[in-house]
């Protein structure tokens, strides 16, 4: 039987939890991740799974041989990529993700920049609302903008953005300037949906630096870049990262409102998974993109 392919299987199937579902990412049918399992049980002479009608549960074996099988396709897709030459010369395929506005005005333009000066390189860009799992969606490096959970992923820090509250000159000269973010109960919101958004509108007090919420309810709820466009359109005022309304603050068509009560900034981050050795393609990357990500949100209060 072929035990790497076995191996292969069976980390899908701790993976995904189920037989079925690890079927369906590796596009074969379920009878095939059933049958490659039993054939690996009998080669080694040991249950490594326990099944039942409803669940899997893995046996002592089962978890040993897991991780064991874990550390030997890394160790053999290690040596593939050497024997490719991707630790020798940066070349291959990257696959990056990034917010889709951020993307847009701050990712693509590097992106355009690193593969004029790396030829061999060629990268799919996926701009996406969502986060993606770098693992399950075969990731190579994502940009976030937010705190980081927990994850063991290696992070590299490329500045801060701000989280800020705007509004339209008309909305403005129609109610006035709100002092402190209790006024804005006497204002109409616009509310966006994303990772970094929560029910009330967070803020810190100017005067001992703690955080706290203000409740709000939006007039209107949608995706950034709509949510914006609908605060200047003079719907309400909207609560965004500052990258989405630097166009239209600079162009006079939104103004920033609270600001001594801004809370602190959101970290941006490249991240990536953890591997025991870089590929030069992501290395490459990561030393080109870094410091020019840095420069371009400067302005938007980065670190």
């Amino acid at each position: 039987m072929d035990r790497l392919e076995g191996m292969a299987i069976l980390l899908s199937v701790v993976a995904r939890g189920s037989f079925s579902a690890a079927a369906r990412e590796l596009n074969v049918p379920v009878q095939t991740v059933s049958r490659k399992i039993a054939e690996l049980e009998n080669y080694l002479g040991a249950q490594l799974i326990t099944r039942t009608t409803r669940s899997l549960s893995f046996t002592d074996a089962g978890i040993a041989y897991t991780a064991a099988a874990k550390r030997i396709l890394e160790s053999v897709e290690v040596a593939e990529r050497e024997a490719a030459g991707e630790f020798v010369t940066p070349k291959g395929d990257l696959v990056l993700t990034a917010p889709i506005l951020f993307g847009r005005l701050h990712v693509l333009p590097i992106v355009s920049d690193f593969l004029a000066q790396f030829p061999d390189i060629n990268i799919r860009l996926v701009l996406t609302r969502h986060n993606l799992n770098l693992l399950d969606d075969q990731i190579d490096m994502a940009v976030r903008i937010g705190p980081l959970p927990d994850s063991g992923m290696i992070a590299t820090r490329v500045g801060s953005m701000r989280g800020v509250v705007c509004g339209s000159p008309m909305l403005i000269a129609e109610r006035g300037i709100p002092q402190t973010p209790g006024d804005l109960v006497e204002f109409p919101c616009v509310s966006s949906d994303g990772p970094n958004t929560t029910a009330g509108w967070r803020f810190r007090d100017p005067g001992n630096g703690s955080p706290f919420e203000v409740p709000v309810v939006p007039r209107l709820t949608t995706i950034a870049e709509a949510a914006v466009e609908a605060a200047v359109r003079g719907v309400g005022l909207v609560r965004a990262l500052h990258y989405q309304v630097d166009e239209a603050v600079a162009a006079g068509n939104l103004a920033i409102v609270l600001q001594a009560f801004e809370p602190d900034p959101f970290p941006i981050h490249l991240l990536h998974a953890p591997r025991a050795q870089l590929p030069l393609k992501m290395r490459s990357f990561l030393d080109f993109a870094a410091p020019r990500l840095r420069q371009s949100v400067r302005h938007l209060r980065t670190e």
